[in-house]
């Protein structure tokens, strides 16, 4: 089923999981998403591997999670060291595999590198790589946004303008980079609604599971960590059993309270453990995702 069909009809609950380095960490992953599907997953979704193996590991994944684990998926791909004939390659396999949504991104440059430079043949932009998919395929098609801004847009004016044209390249959904002021997220859909987006905006949640790694994902994307969240997380700097713990009941408010104001769904960001996700769901009892025991 297409992710926009289950939007229509329900508030979906998802997880995003990454493949890891090598084949022999796939078992984890499969096992982690078995352990969270307890809570009856609307879909899940398997990030892009950077470069080389991982790649395939993506799609084993993406593959193994529709057909074994039963629940409906969703596939990234990225415009990262590959040429048009390469995606279109991944895109014909997913395809024959009966994966029927993909989420278009371009990536981020590779390591070491402060720009993205496409290969020679390749995809520039995530809106070349979603008129490609809708001119070939018949995904449904979800695409990024960015409730702080993407760190290269020149302005918050600018980035909403790219992503309306996402929208308007055939994008049936956005999910959001993470936050950690809700204030963020509701902003962001008031403009964008303003500016005639009008597909629905999935936030993106990612629990503390330590201080370091909270602080580096932030630098990265370019998110807030609000005032309060700093101080838990200086306190928690050496911590991490205790920051993972507070992680836990920061996310589980600040769900809550996306969640009771009528957000489209929650994605979380489960980084292929279990522990936070399961027990902020605990935490929520949401109707339709209760541990089903």
């Amino acid at each position: 089923m297409k992710i926009i069909e289950i939007l229509k009809k329900t508030r979906p609950i998802s997880y995003e999981f990454s493949p890891p380095r090598t084949a022999d960490g796939i078992p984890a992953v499969l096992e982690a998403l078995d352990e969270l599907k307890v809570y009856r997953p609307d879909f899940v979704s398997v990030t892009y591997g950077a470069g080389g193996s991982t790649r395939a590991f993506t799609e084993e994944i993406t593959v193994q999670a529709k057909k074994v684990a039963g629940v409906e998926v969703m596939a990234h791909l990225t415009c990262v060291g590959q040429t048009k004939e390469e995606i279109h390659g991944v895109l014909e396999r997913l395809d024959a595999a009966g994966v029927e949504n993909v989420i278009a991104l371009r990536g981020d440059p590779p390591r070491g590198e402060t720009e993205f430079v496409p290969v020679a043949g390749g995809f520039p932009h995530a809106t070349d790589l979603l008129s490609h998919i809708k001119a070939n395929f018949k995904f449904g098609v979800a695409a990024a946004c960015y409730p702080e801004g993407h760190t290269e847009s020149v302005d918050l004016d600018a980035d909403l303008d790219y992503i309306k044209l996402k929208v308007e390249k055939g994008a049936d959904f956005l999910v959001t980079q993470l936050f950690y002021d809700n204030r963020y997220y509701f902003d962001f859909v008031e403009r964008a609604k303003a500016a005639g987006i009008d597909v629905p905006i999935v936030p993106g949640v990612l629990p503390v599971l330590s201080s370091a790694q909270v602080r580096r994902f932030t630098t990265l994307c370019g998110s807030t960590i609000p005032s309060d969240l700093g101080k838990l997380l200086d306190k928690y700097a050496d911590d991490d059993s205790s920051a993972r713990d507070m992680g836990v009941e920061y996310a589980t408010a600040q769900v809550r309270e996306l969640w009771d104001q009528g957000v489209p769904g929650v994605h979380f960001y489960v980084l292929n453990r279990s522990y936070s996700v399961s027990r902020i769901l605990d935490n929520l009892a949401l109707p339709g995702h209760q541990r089903e025991d």
